[in-house]
């Protein structure tokens, strides 16, 4: 990450800030529900040639011989969706650094969850799907958790909540967003273009000589990004990686101590747009799923049943499984505040795997065709409703039993 160790943080700082990020995750959350039910009756309704024509609508960008031609779809899938990323990287940065997962006591029965949580639910696609080559490969759309959606789901249950429980569902999908990285880098990589990745790794030694000369302006980090996100769209590596490269590299500390962060800068100021305006428009550009004429193999279909059993079941199976295990062997403690239901209600919940699960199901399948598409969609849709509504009431019944114990 080019800068280690932490500094020392006032707890109360720290615990404002998470409250403040717990808040604005989850009004994304509830938002992003909102925009995907739209996606969904616009995609059903007499719009849906005009929502098509608009996600297939052809944009160009031509500098010189250098030219970026896509469909506004993979605009938003390739560009903005750069800018989550990037967004992804400051808060792993900044929660290794001087977050929650700082402190090692505190890491373990998350991460322990998080493995099983991508583990357990990928062998089940596999299972499903293991004698299709082409259906092998979306093996990784399971193992994503939407933390918007999940904590927009959690908003609901109320202010009871316990916040140790928040956190748990937070570092278990900073855990998840970081395996999601690395699945993305080695597994959904297409031809590679030497020239292209060339360029795109000499960004990494400029990136690096800007942070150690403690330059603490963002420009000049966003332009050497904007470099790097051409030439990694050009290379085959996908793009979006870029964002989380370039993130690694923004200094964490000012130039003196009284100076502000601009690492926790660029995260506050990137949250608003990304919560209320890049994931709502991913949302709305990837969940339009034409119903009208759907059968009942449709659900039946290896892909979407994979997929969804590998949300509801996987999920929790895995993450509650692992973390059994991790405490039975004493390597990991149950976070004050919470017990085994709520670990299971919080489990549940990780089953909503919306947006990541759409952007890694778009990348499997995006030389597939419509078909295959709507599969895949189909899958995450049902998986995450399913988790999303038996997860609140879990939740809510963790809570309301721990009330009744404490009155």
């Amino acid at each position: 990450m080019s800068e280690t160790g932490s500094e020392e943080v006032d707890p109360r700082t720290r615990m404002d800030a998470l409250k403040s990020f717990l808040k604005l995750e989850s009004a994304g959350g509830i938002i992003l529900m909102f925009t995907a039910a739209l996606a969904m009756i616009v995609a059903n309704s007499p719009l849906s040639g005009l929502y098509d024509n608009l996600i297939d609508l052809p944009l160009a960008v031509q500098i010189g011989s250098l030219e970026i031609n896509k469909p506004l779809l993979l605009w938003i899938n390739d560009g903005l969706m750069a800018i989550f990323f990037l967004l992804v990287g400051l808060e792993l940065k900044r929660e290794v650094l001087a977050g929650e997962l700082s402190d090692l006591r505190q890491v373990v029965l998350p991460a322990l969850g998080a493995v099983g949580g991508m583990v357990v639910p990928a062998a089940i696609y596999v299972f499903f799907n293991r004698e299709d080559p082409v259906a092998i490969q979306g093996w990784a759309i399971p193992a994503a958790t939407d933390i918007a959606f999940a904590l927009g789901i959690l908003a609901l249950v109320g202010s009871r909540v316990p916040l140790t429980l928040k956190v748990f569902l937070v570092s278990i999908a900073i855990f998840d967003d970081l395996g999601a990285i690395i699945i993305i880098a080695l597994f959904y990589t297409s031809e590679l273009s030497m020239t292209a990745l060339m360029v795109a790794l000499a960004c990494i030694p400029v990136l690096f000589f800007l942070n150690r000369r403690r330059v603490t302006t963002i420009t000049p980090y966003i332009l050497i990004g904007v470099v790097m996100w051409v030439a990694v769209l050009k290379s085959g590596v996908h793009a979006t990686l870029a964002g989380v490269v370039v993130a690694l590299f923004i200094p964490f500390r000012g130039r003196t101590d009284e100076d502000p962060s601009p690492l926790k800068t660029l995260e506050h100021d990137l949250h608003g747009p990304v919560a209320f305006a890049i994931l709502p428009i991913f949302a709305f550009a990837n969940s339009g799923i034409p119903l009208l004429g759907m059968k009942g193999e449709d659900l039946l279909h290896p892909v979407p049943l994979g997929i969804a059993a590998g949300l509801f079941l996987g999920k929790q199976i895995g993450i509650v499984g692992f973390c059994l295990l991790g405490l039975k062997m004493g390597i990991a403690r149950m976070p004050t505040g919470m017990n085994l239901r709520s670990l299971h209600g919080a489990s549940v919940l990780c089953g909503v795997g919306f947006t990541m699960s759409l952007f890694i199901g778009s990348l499997a399948f995006e030389n597939m065709g419509m078909d295959r598409i709507f599969d895949e969609r189909l899958g995450i849709v049902l998986g995450s409703i399913v988790s999303g509504v038996v997860g609140y009431f879990l939740v809510r019944g963790s809570v309301s039993k721990s009330g009744e114990s404490q009155n």
